[in-house]
């Protein structure tokens, strides 16, 4: 198997941009963290007050329903913040468990301004210089949150959530579409809806980002996504690649060797800043194991040619 370094020769990528493909469910009341720890596959009791972290939301087949960047405003106000395509959906979803549970949860989109800002605009920020930049740590300040991201293409990344009245934060206006590539260089690809339960956590390498506590309690779907882990059904893997054709999520991804049955299916893309386009592709491990000289195709066997990309973090294999 032959990966590729990318040549991501933009060296000087910073700014900040508006993130308006993403909105906010808020969980409030006494038993918020109760019942979001009953439904995530992040430990939401455990977590502190200084740091956030990836979760999703599956059906009991594990498949999984929406993803979430989550933290705590406090002990009774926790944000998850997520794709506005499917977070209609998933507030209705997540209602029909709340029954007897004292907790609400809303759409906030409208109270809250969501920013992601890359290199130095974050160092704009007074004083965040000398807290710990680590990704999931989170800074609060002045009612405004600031949550370190994964790097992408090696360009440090912050996601900026503040109550809508608060001023943005300051720096150049970064273009959409670059933050949409560090999005998918980072490896790490959000649900939306044509992805809507198509992959078990690990088919998107959550495990190995921080997206699920193999010990926490139950949650819908947790017998299915530990039993991939731990018995080694897995098959399915997340992977960078890289053509020169335009990708769209949900588009399939077929190998040479199968010209009938698709190896894998586009989860994220973007437009490439130097050209061409990247993706994080939930694939088949033994296609990717097999991806030398253009066997990876998109659309069809007779495609265009992908090409496999080294992932920004190793992958998990023991829990």
């Amino acid at each position: 198997m032959i990966i590729q370094a990318m040549d991501t020769s933009t060296t000087s990528i910073a700014g900040i941009t508006a993130l308006k493909n993403l909105g906010v469910i808020r969980a409030e009341g006494e038993d918020a963290i109760k019942f979001l720890q009953g439904q995530l596959t992040q430990d939401v009791a455990l977590m502190g007050l200084n740091e956030a972290h990836l979760a999703a939301f599956c059906n009991n087949k594990g498949r999984m329903q929406a993803s979430f960047v989550v933290f705590k405003r406090s002990e009774h106000e926790i944000l998850l913040v997520c794709s506005t395509d499917i977070l209609q959906q998933t507030i209705k979803r997540l209602s029909m468990f709340v029954l007897r549970a004292k907790v609400k949860l809303l759409d906030a989109s409208a109270d809250f301004s969501l920013f992601g800002l890359v290199g130095s605009a974050i160092d704009a920020i007074e004083s965040i210089a000398e807290n710990d930049r680590t990704h999931w740590s989170k800074h609060d300040f002045q009612g405004q949150s600031l949550v370190f991201l994964y790097s992408g293409a090696g360009f440090e990344r912050a996601l900026w959530c503040a109550p809508a009245a608060t001023p943005p934060p300051g720096g150049t206006t970064l273009a959409p579409g670059i933050w949409e590539w560090l999005e998918v260089q980072s490896g790490i690809a959000m649900i939306t809806q044509p992805i809507f339960e198509a992959f078990v956590p690990q088919m998107l390498n959550y495990e190995s980002v921080g997206g699920v506590n193999f010990k926490k309690g139950c949650y819908p779907g947790q017998e299915i996504v530990a039993r991939s882990q731990f018995r080694g059904t897995l098959k399915r893997r997340a992977y960078l690649v890289h053509g020169d054709a335009a990708m769209t999520i949900g588009q399939e991804v077929f190998h040479l060797l199968d010209s009938e049955q698709p190896c894998g299916m586009v989860a994220a893309c973007a437009a490439h800043p130097e050209g061409g386009f990247d993706a994080i592709v939930s694939m088949q491990t033994a296609a990717a194991l097999d991806a030398d000289n253009g066997r990876l195709t998109l659309a069809s066997a007779g495609g265009a040619a992908l090409t496999l990309l080294a992932l920004p973090y190793p992958l998990l294999e023991n829990v």
